[in-house]
């Protein structure tokens, strides 16, 4: 380590954590901005759907591999090598001259991301004891919970006061600080005998899983045929399937499946990856209720959403004792149910309800999903033998970033298929529509919590049994 332990221990979830900020928070920023980019640039704004859809497909496309780059080059160099360039491509994004440019430079910046999430976590978990996780992991979870939830706010503001090149220029600060954190802070984890790259199943799952987020991503605003989405998605699946195939069979596949036989690791990254398809609905479905359904302007969305981000900060020094003392199971089983009635509540949420009322909601939401992630992430590395954790890791973070956009993509379709077509300018239509989306997302929610019965009372004491409140 390139400092004491103690000392690495210390500031080593910062350092991953204001990473991971920077990358959640540019990935939701960057959709305020699309208007004010377009007439820039002199383009329209469909046209530059593309600065979504490239960072996208590169970050889904890229996941698979970073831990194999952790493990043959160093888990420092990966991480920092990471955090430069996406750096570097934010600040080519805030000069770019046309979208030409604005596009291809961030295609890196989702590479550069796709190496930072899994990355960083694997540190984490190499470098604290299982007693230590749950701690470590209550800052580093942050990041998820806030970047959704504040890039609206802070891209619509800036955009307001600055330009939209101020979207991208403000990660350079954050992208240095990051970076000289990290060189002084950072375990440099290296294998002495990595593992040969699995090519042929990089090809199959990047290309199945580049082209279903692509379809997810655009539907609904491309010209296709109901006919040639079947058979793009037919394709995708058919791809994923031939890698779940080629997997077996290969000694170092890109990703052991062979690690959902550890019951904590499976229930804790497949039961978290139905809950995700719930959860992540809500960052696109809330603005809409505000702005669209309740006609506020942007700057009051905005500020609703605060409340979540205030809930999820303060849910940390409370996660650690309650798995103490209700264990991962009881806490999972009730927590999602809790979650699911959350997300149900806002189909309660109209022109009538007190600003206070929606307020009181917003924490309580917060606060679930916090202990919710924080619960399944910690879990998912209980059971996890050391020398498995890059691969754990980016297995666990390719789930995790596919449910968070497949959750988007999901609660956009109920809420298109209930809106039938009426104008969005109808409050009371729009209003209606959210609603059914709500309960929508909430049902899936409660379907997902089937998984964690499957746990016994003693899963994840590992984790939860020596862990403390974080300082």
């Amino acid at each position: 380590m390139a400092t004491s332990e103690s000392t690495t221990k210390r500031y080593l979830p910062w350092v991953v954590a204001t990473a991971l900020f920077m990358e959640q928070l540019d990935s939701t920023i960057v959709n305020t901005g699309i208007p004010s980019m377009a007439a820039s640039l002199g383009v329209t704004p469909l046209s530059l759907k593309a600065v979504v859809t490239s960072y996208i497909l590169a970050l889904a496309v890229s996941i698979p591999v970073s831990g194999w780059l952790a493990e043959r080059y160093g888990s420092r160099r990966v991480f920092m090598f990471a955090v430069a360039l996406f750096t570097v491509s934010s600040v080519l994004c805030g000069l770019a001259v046309n979208s030409t440019m604005l596009i291809a430079a961030r295609v890196p910046q989702g590479i550069a991301a796709a190496m930072m999430m899994p990355v960083g976590r694997m540190v984490i978990v190499r470098t604290f004891s299982k007693g230590e996780l749950l701690r470590a992991m209550n800052f580093v979870i942050i990041p998820a919970l806030l970047g959704p939830l504040l890039g609206p706010t802070v891209g619509g503001l800036i955009v307001h006061w600055a330009s939209w090149r101020e979207i991208f220029f403000v990660n350079v600060p954050v992208g240095l600080a990051a970076l000289w954190f990290a060189s002084k802070h950072m375990p440099n984890y290296q294998n002495d005998t990595p593992r040969p790259l699995d090519v042929r199943g990089l090809i199959l799952f990047a290309s199945g899983a580049g082209l279903l987020s692509w379809l997810l991503e655009v539907f609904g605003e491309i010209s296709l045929s109901n006919e040639m989405v079947a058979t793009l998605v037919a394709v995708s699946l058919g791809l994923l399937a031939a890698y779940g195939w080629h997997a077996q069979r290969v000694p170092y596949p890109l990703l052991r499946l062979s690690l959902f036989s550890t019951r904590t690791f499976r229930v804790g990254v497949l039961g978290g990856f139905v809950t995700r398809l719930g959860v992540g609905g809500m960052p696109f479905l809330l603005p809409l209720l505000y702005q669209l359904g309740l006609g506020m302007p942007v700057w009051q969305s905005g500020l609703l959403m605060m409340p979540a981000a205030m809930g999820a900060m303060a849910m940390k020094a409370l996660s650690g004792p309650m798995l103490r003392r209700f264990g991962y199971r009881r806490v999972l089983i009730v927590n999602t149910l809790l979650v699911a009635c959350a997300i149900a509540c806002y189909a309660l949420v109209d022109a009538g309800t007190p600003v206070v009322a929606i307020v009181a909601l917003g924490l309580a939401l917060g606060l679930f999903n916090s202990l919710q992630f924080s619960s399944m992430n910690t879990m998912a590395y209980a059971d996890i033998n050391p020398e498995d954790t890059a691969m754990a890791s980016t297995l666990a973070s390719t789930l995790q970033q596919m449910s968070m956009s497949f959750g988007l993509a999901f609660g956009s379709l109920i809420t298109g298929y209930f809106l039938q077509g009426l104008s969005q300018s109808d409050q009371l239509a729009v209003t209606a529509s959210l609603h059914h989306a709500f309960i929508a997302l909430a049902v899936l929610t409660v379907v997902s919590s089937a998984a964690f019965w499957t746990l016994r009372p003693e899963d994840g004491e590992s984790v939860s049994k020596g862990s403390v409140a974080p300082t």
